[in-house]
């Protein structure tokens, strides 16, 4: 995968977890394994290690292996690992566009654009999905035919705080368990492999950008969405944030409401990743709102 700096320069991506993956799915041992993995028992005692102080000794490998600056979050003694991954920014670091006309991006990620055709399937967490697929409603889904689809991928690099994109009121979230499923594991040499992520979203009546579904991806085991159910919003408020395990934000745009910034679209029809962080302009108001 390649990724791109909105000033286009072009970044090395390590594609040492993309591999690691591939071997988990694709083989006998990995689709295996992944059968104890994913098992109730497994992933209660993963989310609990992850929360206990014995998990703090793998904060300052990760920190150096990743180059996080530390700098950039609060200062606090971290209790556990995901005391650290759930860390908070400091108020100033990440600038929120307030223009209006002006839709932001809603968490620091790795974005791609897609057009919401019928042909459409979106690969997240190797996992293929339509849109109906993602919301198990074909009619919430017929909603935003011929609109928009933002893909922000979070790595564990990523701030995984995310926020409101413009001000607004939302309906209740939706949370849809995820499902991990091998056909005959002992038997298959590779695949089929059925798959989804447990997943929550909600549709945020914005001011400036009409109805636009928000939705948050977990992690396939330890990862955890937690958001904090906020009836009315403001551009730039904390919506929600990620647990351990790397997490991906989906934004359903209607059709006709958002021209997005010609880097993204064209980085997107080659096959690339953006990088944005949370705040900064990713697009505008196709018809401005005007004084």
């Amino acid at each position: 995968m390649t990724i791109f700096k909105r000033n286009g320069e072009k970044l090395e991506y390590d594609q040492s977890q993309d591999l690691f993956l591939e071997k988990l799915y694709g083989s006998l041992a990995g689709r295996c394994l992944l059968k104890v993995l994913t098992q109730p028992v497994i992933t209660e005692l993963g989310g609990a290690f992850m929360n206990s102080p014995l998990s703090k000794g793998q904060i300052k490998s990760f920190v150096e292996k990743n180059h996080i600056d530390l700098n950039l979050y609060e200062s606090q003694d971290y209790h556990s690992y995901n005391d650290f991954f759930t860390r908070t920014i400091k108020d100033g670091v990440r600038h929120i566009d307030m223009d209006e006309n002006v839709l932001i991006a809603p968490c620091d990620s790795k974005l791609t654009v897609y057009p919401i055709e019928d042909t459409l399937q979106l690969k997240i967490k190797n996992s293929v999905y339509t849109i109906e697929d993602l919301l198990m409603s074909p009619a919430l889904a017929d909603e935003y035919r011929g609109g928009l689809c933002l893909v922000f991928r979070l790595t564990v690099d990523d701030y995984h705080h995310y926020h409101f994109i413009d001000d607004g009121t939302a309906d209740k979230d939706h949370f849809i368990k995820g499902v991990f499923h091998t056909v005959n594991p002992i038997a298959s040499d590779y695949y089929p492999i059925y798959k989804t992520n447990s997943r929550s979203y909600t549709v945020l009546h914005t001011k400036h950008f009409g109805d636009v579904v928000q939705m948050e991806v977990g992690a396939m085991m330890v990862g955890k969405i937690t958001n904090l159910n906020k009836k009315t919003f403001k551009r730039g408020e904390e919506k929600g944030y990620f647990e351990f395990g790397g997490s991906t934000i989906v934004l359903l745009l209607q059709h006709g409401k958002v021209r997005m910034d010609s880097d993204l679209i064209e980085n997107s029809e080659n096959g690339y990743e953006t990088i944005v962080r949370m705040g900064e302009r990713i697009g505008k108001c196709k018809l401005p709102k005007r004084a």
